[in-house]
């Protein structure tokens, strides 16, 4: 594929146009029902990087209690904190988009927050799986528990527009606090 068949489908890697400010993008909210449709969580969830609220919205309409909060004041009184400085333990399981360029410090913060056999779901590139300074941070000691991988292509939207076309391929990530062993590879669809 050319650059430009590149740019058209929202390969964002191949784009000449800014990063959203604040590295923000949201997520489509099918994307989050698909995964309710396949994974179960505490009833209280934490929503970290909140932005618009969209993955936050489909979890509350779910029946979940949801926490909001953002660094970034986006107009919905969320609490502004920054997560990455945050060390009180949470009593539930946290469900988000992190920002991509820190999203590896957002995964180890996030289990470091939640207790024992607690959930942590993370909206990833589905390359969030390789690299060797990852694994070794990372996955090498928090293995994720199940990986669904969309079989059809989402968008991440810098304008939440989710009507156009991707070349991305995007995955759930979940871990759950504690869990040794090898991770289970799913495939999910938002259709």
């Amino acid at each position: 594929m050319g650059r430009d068949t590149l740019k058209v489908m929202g390969a964002s890697n191949h784009c000449d146009e800014e990063r959203a400010a604040n590295d923000y993008y949201g997520t489509n909210p099918e994307s989050t029902k698909a995964l309710l449709r396949v994974e179960t969580f505490d009833h209280n969830i934490w929503e970290p990087a909140a932005g618009h609220h969209l993955i936050a919205n489909v979890l509350k309409d779910a029946g979940y209690n949801v926490k909001t909060t953002d660094l970034v004041n986006y107009g919905f009184g969320d609490e502004q904190l920054n997560f990455l400085e945050c060390q009180d333990v949470f009593d539930g399981d946290i469900v988000t988009n992190p920002p991509y360029g820190i999203s590896t410090e957002f995964a180890i913060k996030a289990l470091e927050l939640v207790k024992p056999r607690h959930k942590v779901a993370m909206f990833l590139r589905t390359l969030f799986l390789e690299g060797t300074k990852r694994y070794e941070t990372l996955f090498k000691l928090n293995p994720p528990k199940v990986v669904y991988v969309f079989s059809n292509r989402q968008v991440s939207d810098k304008n939440d527009d989710f009507n156009k076309g991707s070349a991305v391929s995007y995955s759930w990530v979940v871990w759950e606090k504690g869990y040794q062993g090898d991770p289970i590879i799913k495939w999910i669809s938002s259709k």
